[in-house]
């Protein structure tokens, strides 16, 4: 393990089980609530166009947000299992230890600061982040 402690290690198993059970329910309860199909029927009242769009809208932020939850429960459950194998904490690129301090802000970090910060520019395939006018 990194130079995490045994009660560091701790602390951060609780709050990720604690936040995948808050993102079950949160997921549990939104496909409930899109069987009673609210946003279909929301959806075949509208009148105009613009009230057509507002409804769609409505939807697709719907299950933007679901769609976010899930992928957050899959991080959330990546990170308990790499508790599990005793390499929490380590970085998936390099190997080196991540800082307690973005464990601290992102607990499901698999990547140190650098390596995340090269991912993120290869994926963009090479381009700068920062806006340009």
């Amino acid at each position: 393990m990194p130079s995490l402690t045994n009660t560091d290690i701790d602390r951060f198993r609780e709050r990720l089980s604690k936040r995948r059970e808050e993102l079950r329910w949160l997921i549990h309860d939104a496909l409930i609530a899109s069987k009673r199909q609210d946003y279909i029927e929301l959806a075949g009242s509208v009148h105009d166009a613009g009230e057509e769009s507002v409804a769609e809208l409505l939807v697709d932020m719907s299950l933007t947000k679901l769609d976010r939850e899930v992928d957050e429960l899959r991080d959330v459950e990546a990170a308990l299992t790499r508790i599990a194998n005793e390499v929490y904490g380590r970085c998936v690129s390099c190997g080196d230890d991540i800082d307690r301090e973005r464990l601290d802000a992102y607990p499901t970090a698999k990547r140190c600061l650098t390596c995340q910060t090269k991912y993120e520019t290869d994926k963009r395939g090479g381009r700068d982040a920062t806006p340009s006018l």
